[in-house]
């Protein structure tokens, strides 16, 4: 019977306690009662000697109770809340995802939690978050977090959107309970977001007349599907001849692809894919398809200034991002295409919206409008740019041609490229060939490369011996040929080897004596060695011009202070007598010099010079670019005037530089000569004039480059410009 009974003790008293399968209810009773009535007989304990008692009054003590245990508190769940927070507001979806419960992590791979934020933050054209927590309730072990977000758009500017966040405490820890509306509280299971784009056209670039320089056209896109060719070898050499690309460069392409997949290879015109047409339509494995794209009908002319599109650079890729961009897009990398990006591109709208799962629109949570892309025009006229590059031909140079006032009618240099093989994308190996092409196609001659003007500067400097050294036009010097003005070791030889004997300062520069500017140069250093390069620097040389849209180089006007920092030494008067006569350090560019001799034809006012004329935004109207005075060079009319007589004399003189050039000319013409030593090869050809002489019309620089002397190769180019110009013109 013993092992039937579980025992337990109240204070010093044992109850048995019989099994209720092994003993009966009436047995047990009894048991209990006298157990009970013996534990009343036993004396009454005092003190905490412990024991079963009753109190005098018959009643029984109530023992003081001991503390119940108390449940270990659970953590609030605060901090995993602002942890959250902190991550959404850092799109760190990582550390978001550590933070869901169990059961939602098992509910959503990381995968598609990553791809669920990315997708919301596209659509939304997300740039930054800012989180605002506000309340947090707490109910044993669920809690709910309510909280607003800032987006922060680029197409919708800010959205606000408040949110309720639910945790629960499982496996020791708070966790975040994942559901769509976590992302965007209009959200839902098999609800969708999306966005409905709205764009226009790129804007156009045109020339003087409104001929379309870069607009909008149809391209067709040639690929090939390299499991559907049937006649590979065949395939490939017609596809190379119509694309102009190597057969080895196809064969590369489709044998790194798979069976099914398309396989871009290039892109042609209409016209090229309607003559193709057999080709493109009855080859198996060839795809063509037509898409929108930037068009530029006139090929190479104007490309410089007309510039090229490109994708959008990594190290760029946040910053449009903040203009509204995608980021996909092409945008401009050189030239005008670059300088009016966000003008030309306009800002692109749409709609933010809710989808349902059979496809209806369920609510529109934003909207912006679209933007279209504004037109560029430009003072360039198409013929006269036409004319410019015809003239230089395959010769490495520039030409520039503008009016005194500044607008530009036409900058050509050579060697060019076709904008249009950028419009879909370049390769890095054609881009690459394009940057170590030793011709270097990419730059603009006429503004980005700056090269030792030769006589040309002879203009500066008889300026600066009037107004800085009071020289008067009809002093003389003397020139043998060779000057030794620097002592005997270091003789100086004048471009006229039997010399020009008496000669005075206003003829020198008609008959571009160097023995005339030698002196000149010496006299001016031994005075201040600061004064020809601050006339150079009040001709604007040494400072880009300023123009718009035109990428450009500033030259180099060469002081004490440019030699110390340059080539830690002083400047010696052999610097600036080589100065006076255009060569030594200083550079120009044929767009500076062309500023330089405007300002002569201006009597003193020297225009910035420019190729935009106006701005045409199709829903704001226009912005004019008038006429504008960079500066008003300080020389005296006196001193102009008599620049202008010795430059007269270059063209018609009897002695003048460049008088074969223009002889029989219908026009009368200003200008000077210029030939720059350049240490290798043939030295360089200028020649800067403008016509007519009496009332100026047009201002041009030509400059070649190793073509040898300016009166032979630079004046004949400039003579049939200003015809081209005058008959343009009327």
């Amino acid at each position: 019977m013993r092992d039937a009974i579980r025992y337990f003790t109240a204070d010093d008293v044992i109850i048995p306690i019989m099994d209720s399968a092994k003993f009966s209810r009436r047995a047990f009773l009894k048991t209990l009662l006298a157990a009970l009535v013996v534990a009343g007989c036993q004396p009454q304990s005092s003190g905490d000697g412990g024991g079963f008692s009753l109190p005098l009054s018959g009643k029984r003590n109530t023992p003081t109770p001991e503390n119940p245990p108390t449940p270990t508190p659970l953590p609030q769940p605060d901090s995993v809340a602002q942890a959250y927070f902190a991550a959404l507001e850092k799109t760190d979806t990582g550390a978001m995802y550590a933070l869901l419960t169990p059961d939602s992590r098992r509910r959503v791979s990381v995968t598609d939690f990553d791809a669920a934020y990315r997708y919301v933050l596209n659509q939304t054209t997300t740039l930054s978050l800012a989180i605002t927590p506000k309340a947090i309730s707490t109910q044993a072990d669920r809690a709910q977090a309510k909280f607003n977000v800032t987006w922060h758009t680029s197409l919708f500017g800010d959205m606000e959107t408040e949110h309720m966040m639910n945790l629960r405490f499982v496996a020791e820890r708070w966790g975040v309970v994942w559901e769509p509306m976590l992302l965007m509280p209009q959200l839902g299971y098999g609800i969708t977001l999306v966005l409905q784009e709205e764009t226009f056209p790129r804007g156009d670039i045109l020339a003087a007349d409104a001929t379309p320089l870069a607009t909008n056209g149809q391209v067709i896109s040639i690929g090939v599907v390299p499991g559907q060719l049937q006649n590979r070898a065949e395939t490939i050499s017609a596809l190379s001849q119509l694309l102009g690309m190597d057969t080895a460069k196809i064969s590369a392409k489709i044998d790194a692809a798979q069976p099914d997949w398309y396989v871009p290879l290039g892109e042609i015109d209409l016209a090229a894919a309607s003559a193709a047409g057999e080709l493109l339509t009855a080859s198996p494995g060839i795809d063509a398809r037509a898409h929108s794209a930037r068009d530029y009908p006139q090929g190479d002319t104007a490309a410089h200034i007309i510039g090229v599109l490109g994708a959008i650079p990594a190290e760029k890729l946040d910053s449009f991002r903040k203009m509204g961009y995608r980021g996909d897009e092409m945008v401009g990398q050189t030239g005008l295409e670059a300088w009016g990006e966000p003008f030309l591109a306009g800002k692109r709208g749409g709609r933010l919206i809710t989808v349902s799962p059979s496809g209806a629109e369920k609510e529109e949570i934003a909207v912006a409008h679209a933007v279209p892309g504004g037109n560029i025009h430009l003072h360039l006229n198409l013929l006269l740019q036409q004319r410019a590059e015809e003239l230089l031909g395959n010769r490495r140079g520039a030409i520039v041609a503008m009016k005194p006032t500044g607008e530009v009618l036409a900058m050509a240099t050579y060697p060019r490229f076709f904008p249009q093989s950028f419009a879909g994308g370049v390769d890095a190996e054609t881009w690459n060939q394009l940057l170590n092409n030793p011709d270097r196609p990419l730059v603009n001659r006429a503004a980005q490369s700056a090269y030792p003007p030769g006589s040309v500067f002879k203009i500066v400097s008889m300026a600066a011996a009037m107004e800085k050294l009071d020289m008067s036009p009809d002093t003389t010097f003397f020139c043998s040929g060779t000057w030794y003005g620097l002592g005997e070791n270091n003789p100086k030889k004048c471009w006229l080897e039997t010399g020009h004997g008496t000669i005075s300062l206003r003829d020198g520069l008609t008959q571009s004596c160097d023995v005339v500017f030698y002196e000149v140069g010496k006299a001016l250093y031994e005075a201040d060695p600061a004064l020809l390069p601050e006339m150079a620097r009040a001709f604007g040389l040494g400072q880009t011009t300023g123009i718009l849209g035109v990428d450009e180089a500033a030259g180099i006007v060469p002081d004490n202070a440019w030699k110390q920092s340059t080539l830690n030494e002083p400047l010696y008067v052999g610097d600036m007598v080589n100065m006076a006569i255009g060569q030594g350090y200083l550079l120009t560019t044929p767009l500076q010099v062309t500023q330089m001799v405007a300002a002569i034809a201006a009597q003193g006012s020297e225009y910035r010079p420019q190729v935009i004329s106006r701005l045409n935004s199709r829903d704001a109207g226009d912005q004019l670019f008038p006429a504008e005075i960079a500066r008003q060079v300080a020389v005296t009319p006196f001193t102009l005037a008599n620049i202008q007589q010795a430059m007269f004399g270059v063209a018609h003189g009897r002695y003048g530089t460049a008088r074969k050039a223009f002889d029989g000319v219908g026009f009368s013409v200003a200008g000077k000569t210029g030939t720059a030593e350049t240490g290798i090869d043939a030295p360089n050809a200028w020649f800067a004039g403008y016509a007519p002489a009496d009332t100026p019309q047009v201002v041009i620089t030509v400059m070649l480059e190793n073509a040898g002397e300016g009166s032979e190769f630079a004046a004949p180019l400039f003579r049939r410009m200003a015809e081209s110009y005058l008959s343009i013109a009327g």
